[in-house]
């Protein structure tokens, strides 16, 4: 006679059946926790199991395992056993195109999350909108020659320019005499020397100290003329 099922015998032979592995009282124990049982009644309850036949045991030195009665389940067949292999394997292509529709869908949400709501659209056009008005009136009062820079901001900015062009001017000529005292009498072609040195004169980088001077003068021209 089949045990209850809520008794401690039931719920132990229903977990050894559905796990169907060698188990210990211990395994068994530890996993029906939840059901308020007791080492001891799980103990008692697979010995009670196990001299009524209903599971299988053998006994290794002073420990006991368990093992579900093998003859109560379908043992299938070499056909069956590679019809199911055949179903495990299209199970597993059904999972990889699931996970990979996932995934697309996934990257889909993100894109969509980085892009802006309606609302930030609409803020950003009025943020666009005032920009470009501030730079339309900006333009016309250049149009209109309203000088947007006083004369002493302008005296200001060309007395930094000048000195930063007499700084270049003076270290250039400290160059130039240093360079040139070295390069007197050393046998080396100062050419050679040069570019063994890493060493780049202004015209190497495309730039000019006299055009960079020339501005200046341009531009006090242009303030008498005004």
């Amino acid at each position: 006679m089949a045990p209850k099922s809520d008794s401690a015998e039931g719920i132990v032979l229903n977990f050894v059946n559905e796990h169907n592995k060698p188990l210990n009282s211990q395994n068994v124990a530890d996993s029906l926790q939840k059901f308020n049982l007791k080492k001891a009644a799980v103990q008692k309850a697979l010995d009670s199991l196990a001299d009524s036949g209903k599971i299988s045991f053998k006994e290794y030195g002073k420990q006991k395992i368990y093992l579900a009665r093998q003859d109560q389940f379908d043992i299938p067949n070499n056909e069956e056993l590679n019809q199911m292999k055949e179903e495990n394997a299209k199970l597993q292509e059904q999972l990889a195109e699931g996970k990979k529709a996932i995934a697309e869908v996934e990257g889909e949400i993100k894109a969509l999350q980085t892009n802006l709501t309606l609302e930030e659209i609409h803020a950003r056009q009025i943020q666009l909108g005032d920009e470009v008005n501030q730079m339309e009136e900006r333009l016309i009062k250049l149009r209109q020659g309203v000088t947007l820079v006083t004369p002493e901001e302008r005296q200001a900015v060309e007395k930094i320019y000048t000195n930063m062009i007499n700084q270049w001017r003076r270290r250039k000529r400290m160059f130039k005499d240093v360079w040139d005292a070295i390069t007197e009498n050393s046998p080396k072609n100062p050419k050679e020397f040069k570019e063994e040195l890493g060493v780049e004169y202004d015209e190497d980088v495309g730039v000019s100290l006299q055009s960079f001077g020339e501005l200046v003068q341009t531009g006090r021209k242009r303030t008498r003329c005004n």
